[in-house]
């Protein structure tokens, strides 16, 4: 219990759904014996994590296209709970971090080069902070050798669930809707750019749109993950209700539960850091600060 207590006390809930506590003991309950299934036979325990996946494309939201300060903290944060369980149970844990950028990037305007990039910079910054209980999946490594357009292609054929069964579960209400209209809000901000010169109507009916092939795409890596870490304890960025397969996990001080590293920027003050989006940022009159030419993070 002492190990899903520790994941736990960083849990992203959703508004309403159902969690009880500051340690929620329903979905405690729920991810116990796969701990102890761990533990008993002595194995570490793992954890993956479909997250990290591209910069936003809106420079409104972010510093740029590469990783910064706000996913080393991240990644930091990450390490040090996984050494935390260490002490707790000393063959530790590990964290997969299961980069989603490839699955739907080019939903968002990402091109693919971005997303090599991102994913390049996020295993160095890994291996320079030490981070020693992480490591990156993409889908490169399910498809190696198939173009990138082949690989998207193929995971939607082998593991994604049809629009219309999507649109069912989103007109039940609860959880999917929740989902559908956080997603669909990130669509709207990302694509709304300096770059966009259509109407906000337009651009609201494309993103409603777009919002569903993004989560079809998402249900079809994160199943492909499940059959592929069948033993792993399932982590989520997402807001998640109370007792189910996922924990949703807060990566950072933030007043959004929605909020990413890479839809932000970090923000030191106060003697701390938390995510804003670039724009809020500047306009509180935080200050960029450079590190070897590059802006990765802001102080307030």
């Amino acid at each position: 219990m002492e190990v899903i207590r520790e994941v736990l006390a960083h849990q992203r809930r959703m508004r309403d759904g159902g969690c009880t506590g500051r340690i929620c003991l329903r979905c405690a309950r729920h991810h116990l014996d796969t701990v102890r299934s761990a533990m008993e036979n002595g194995r570490r325990i793992d954890f993956v994590l479909p997250a990290f996946p591209t910069k936003s494309p809106n420079p409104a939201k972010v510093l740029g296209p590469l990783p910064d300060l706000a996913e080393e903290l991240a990644l930091r944060f990450l390490n040090e709970l996984c050494e935390r369980i260490g002490d707790i149970y000393p063959p530790g844990a590990a964290i997969t971090i299961c980069s989603d950028g490839r699955v739907f990037n080019d939903l968002l305007g990402v091109s693919d080069e971005n997303v090599t990039a991102y994913a390049h910079e996020l295993d160095r910054m890994i291996g320079e902070i030490g981070a020693g209980h992480l490591e990156q999946f993409t889908l490169d490594d399910v498809y190696s050798g198939a173009g990138h357009e082949e690989m998207r292609t193929m995971l939607s054929g082998a593991w994604a669930p049809s629009l219309d069964e999507l649109r069912a579960e989103v007109r039940a209400g609860g959880a999917p809707l929740a989902m559908y209209r956080g997603i669909t809000r990130f669509m709207l901000e990302d694509l709304s750019g300096p770059d966009y010169t259509g109407t906000r109507s337009a651009l609201q009916r494309r993103c409603r749109d777009l919002a569903y092939r993004v989560i079809q795409r998402s249900r079809a890596w994160g199943d492909l993950l499940g059959r592929l870490f069948p033993s792993a304890i399932r982590l989520s960025i997402h807001p998640q209700p109370c007792s189910t397969e996922k924990i949703g996990i807060l990566l950072g001080d933030t007043p959004d539960a929605w909020l990413t590293p890479w839809h932000s920027v970090a923000v030191e003050r106060d003697g701390g850091y938390t995510l804003m989006k670039r724009a809020e940022a500047e306009r509180a009159g935080a200050r960029a600060v450079f590190v070897g030419g590059r802006a990765t993070h802001y102080v307030l």
